[in-house]
């Protein structure tokens, strides 16, 4: 059995005592996004013993990544040296496939303590029982998971309304007590003391700003209700798969539903929703774009997503969608698709401490892939399940807002990213705008400057874990067959290749490919 906070802390704490300060946000001035992936081993026979008896699942950091940016498409390179995208979801996936890769190698060396043993099919392996891996984000990713229901004044970095005079009297039971959940009445209409003005930029937009009712949430978002010192009731985690008992527990915490367009809702408790927190992230070309509406209209939901650029558009698609996709596809990728006996999933994905909405989380990372099939055996749209933590990471933008140095200058995103896994051979990996940190310009384009976790790097260790396969070890899909490139052994995943091709066109449509020349090295 474990808890959100409990893997929420364990990340933490591994961030802030196991790794060194470099790459880490300048004190006062940076801040930056946490992501981890977690190895959960259950205790033995824990679903038999007694509730008093049982002992905790063991619990270790096995990948983590920071960072924020991405670069554009102009910076890609055709060599796969250069990291695309070092959003922190992203950073602690790929520290995670070098991760399991080592793993893969310990097995195929006969190493008893690797992960892995072996599967029913000839040079598969799947995952010894009772292990399993839970993702951790210290914010909700970037995209569709992060159009959540403002219910109360919150700050966003794209904030499109501003609170000045109260427009609605307060009931006496809110009137003192502001955002105390505990404190709303059931059967009277909550009191928001706002009044809403639009941006310059949406005066045109159309008439008087909507207020779309909702039902059966909260009135206030649950990050806002904990900023309070108002606790919700803790979930428990540990695969239970007791939905009823999850869903009482997040009751209180659900923001309304969105569907279609970001004014819909399927709740039933009286509140209403102002706006919706806004991602910077852009609707893929192609695809249905936000209608850029005024207040809670101005996002489209469940739209694939293009992170955003500084001048030159990137080709990176948002965190959302790509959990979306590691939810389906599984997160080990095509390459050690070849050495496994099926696709890997998170069994769970923990949220720090931050503006969080259940339903949107469901609907960003499963709910939108439900139309999915058919898929080849193994694959399925995944019901991961969903917790938020109380603990929020310690360089989180919030807590940089809340006690910042005007002195220090300006409040700005740490421009580093961090990846650390659990492999002997240089674990640590600090890399700014793609390539290693503090590499010089004419270093660039060379071995030293890449990433350890960057394709051609990740494709290096791949080659080595097949070139240290015994034939006899050697899966079907790599034998007897003129593979040489990147591409050629992504290509022969054939089951995991079905399940993406069955994603794109049945949901995906507009997802943006890498261009074919980027994934043609050897």
């Amino acid at each position: 059995m474990w808890s959100a906070d409990e893997i929420v802390s364990l990340c933490c704490e591994h961030y802030s005592t196991k790794l060194p300060r470099k790459g880490m946000p300048e004190s006062g001035r940076e801040w930056t996004l946490l992501a981890a992936v977690i190895k959960i081993k259950a205790a033995p026979e824990e679903d038999s013993a007694p509730s008093g008896d049982r002992q905790k699942a063991s619990k270790e950091v096995v990948a983590l990544g920071t960072g924020t940016k991405c670069i554009g498409q102009s910076k890609m390179s055709k060599n796969g040296d250069v990291l695309n995208d070092s959003h922190a979801e992203v950073v602690a996936r790929r520290g995670f496939l070098r991760y399991l890769c080592y793993q893969l190698l310990l097995a195929v060396r006969g190493d008893e303590s690797s992960i892995f043993t072996l599967g029913a099919e000839k040079g598969k392996w799947r995952l010894k029982p009772g292990l399993s891996f839970v993702f951790f984000t210290s914010h909700t990713p970037c995209g569709d998971a992060s159009i959540i229901p403002m219910m109360d004044r919150e700050d966003q970095p794209c904030q499109p309304i501003r609170a000045e005079e109260p427009c609605l009297a307060a009931s006496p039971s809110t009137q003192c007590h502001g955002n105390d959940k505990d404190h709303m009445s059931k059967s009277e209409p909550v009191a928001l003391d706002l009044r809403l003005k639009r941006r310059p930029e949406e005066n045109n937009a159309g008439s008087s700003i909507k207020r779309i009712k909702t039902e059966n949430s909260l009135s206030r978002s649950s990050f806002r209700a904990k900023e309070k010192g108002n606790r919700i009731p803790e979930r428990q985690g540990g695969g239970s798969g007791q939905a009823s008992q999850k869903e009482e527990a997040t009751t209180l915490e659900q923001g309304p539903a969105l569907s279609g367009s970001a004014s819909k809702s399927s709740l039933t408790a009286q509140t209403e929703v102002l706006d919706v927190h806004r991602t910077g992230a852009k609707c893929v070309p192609g695809g249905s774009q936000d209608p850029h509406q005024a207040s809670a209209q101005y996002h489209s939901v469940g739209q694939l997503r293009l992170k955003p650029g500084r001048g030159d558009r990137t080709l990176s698609l948002s965190c959302s969608d790509k959990m979306a996709r590691w939810n389906v596809l599984g997160c080990q990728g095509a390459l050690l698709m070849h050495y496994l006996q099926g696709p890997l999933y998170f069994s769970a994905v923990i949220t720090g401490r931050c503006p969080y909405s259940d339903e949107a989380m469901r609907r960003a990372l499963i709910s939108r892939c439900s139309a999915v099939e058919p898929l080849p055996p193994g694959f399925t749209v995944f019901s991961v399940e969903l917790q938020q933590s109380q603990v929020e990471f310690i360089h989180s933008r919030r807590l940089l807002d809340e006690n910042h140095d005007p002195s220090k200058g300006k409040v700005t995103p740490c421009g580093a990213a961090i990846s650390w896994c659990a492999v002997p051979d240089h674990p640590l990996d600090v890399t700014a705008n793609g390539s290693k940190q503090g590499v010089t310009k004419k270093a660039l384009g060379t071995p030293q400057a890449r990433s350890r976790i960057c394709k051609a790097e990740l494709f290096l260790r791949f080659r080595e874990l097949v070139a240290s396969t015994p034939e006899e070890l050697l899966p079907d899909s790599l034998r007897e067959k003129d593979l040489k490139t990147y591409w050629d052994f992504k290509r022969a995943a054939v089951g995991y290749q079905q399940a993406w091709q069955a994603l794109r066109q049945h949901v995906f449509e507009a997802w943006i490919r890498s261009p074919r020349e980027l994934l043609q090295f050897e």
